[in-house]
């Protein structure tokens, strides 16, 4: 068993640690510190400070590992490996190359897809037909190092960012249980990614769930889905945000309207889109209940001819 340090904060890095302390020695985890939660603000530890400090594991929680003695806890640990997932902060070279074996990351795309910070919203936002997961060997750039193995998962027409990221978090786990001894051996060796064919995915803002009812129903429906749970997709009505928890393409004939207008098509509660539609399922108003469409309607019966993204 190999001496390992953990690194990583949220749910998806959850899987990863618990492979890590069934089948290593998890000597110390590293995770961002505890945030402000809620109405009342409180602090909240991470998922993964929570996994950590049932297993007993010491936790170390630094604002920063930019300056070297900000990584003495890790020297201390004297570890094997690093082993990274989705930790949320730019790992410099005391820390990256620290142990004998370097750094592992655990990155949630086929590199050098969707290189950064949001590979899941991002696949689902371009409308790839798979995605997966990639070991790699850590360097000083943004996900650009070797990698030693990868696998691949085909994307389901409904999925959204929260089945998605469960999937991929679930088989990057298993990758580790499968490989991390033959990395580790050095039965498995890193190669150089592509040098074509990277793309990036910078962090997702909250801005970014906004719909524009100009777009097509197709790009709508890629962006609900990759929006959830968030920051999720929203519209403006009546001067508020209305928040479109799920929703389904429609295309072929559709009345006639602006982009936005909520009409009656096929069965369905339709908002307009700049090509096709965007049939409506689940909706609510900041504050209130999520409900389906029909009843939202039937309670506000001026939605249905409104245009949605109007102030």
């Amino acid at each position: 068993m190999a001496r390992v340090v953990f690194m990583g904060t949220p749910a998806f890095a959850v899987p990863c640690l618990e492979t890590l302390l069934e089948t290593q020695q998890v000597v110390g985890v590293v995770t961002q510190p505890d945030k402000p939660a809620g109405r009342g603000g409180q602090l909240r530890p991470s998922p993964v400070k929570l996994v950590a400090e049932a297993a007993g594991i010491p936790v170390y929680q630094p604002r920063s590992l930019r300056k070297e003695e900000a990584a003495e806890p890790l020297r201390d640990w004297r570890p094997d490996i690093i082993v990274v997932a989705a930790f949320g902060q730019i790992l410099r070279p005391h820390v990256l190359y620290l142990p004998p074996h370097g750094s592992l990351n655990v990155h949630a795309s086929l590199l050098p897809r969707w290189r950064g910070a949001s590979p899941i919203q991002h696949a689902l936002l371009a409308g790839d037909a798979a995605t997966g997961v990639t070991l790699m060997q850590m360097d000083e750039g943004l996900d650009t190092g070797p990698m030693y193995i990868q696998a691949s998962l085909p994307i389901a027409p409904r999925e959204t960012a929260a089945t998605l990221h469960d999937r991929l978090a679930a088989l990057g786990a298993d990758m580790l249980r499968r490989h991390l001894d033959d990395i580790l051996g050095g039965r498995l060796t890193p190669t150089p990614q592509p040098d074509g064919g990277s793309t990036y995915a910078p962090i997702i803002a909250k801005e970014a769930g906004q719909l524009d009812w100009r777009q097509e129903a197709a790009a709508l429906d890629r962006q609900v889905r990759a929006m959830t749970p968030w920051p999720g997709a929203f519209t403006i009505w009546n001067g508020q945000p209305l928040k479109i928890l799920r929703a389904r393409p429609l295309g072929g004939p559709l009345p006639a309207g602006p982009p936005g207008q909520v009409v009656w098509a096929r069965g369905a509660l339709v908002a307009l889109a700049g090509e096709g539609g965007l049939a409506l399922e689940e909706v609510q108003l900041a504050g209130k209940r999520a409900m389906p469409a029909e009843e939202f309607a039937r309670g506000r019966p001026e939605w249905v001819g409104g245009v949605l993204g109007a102030g």
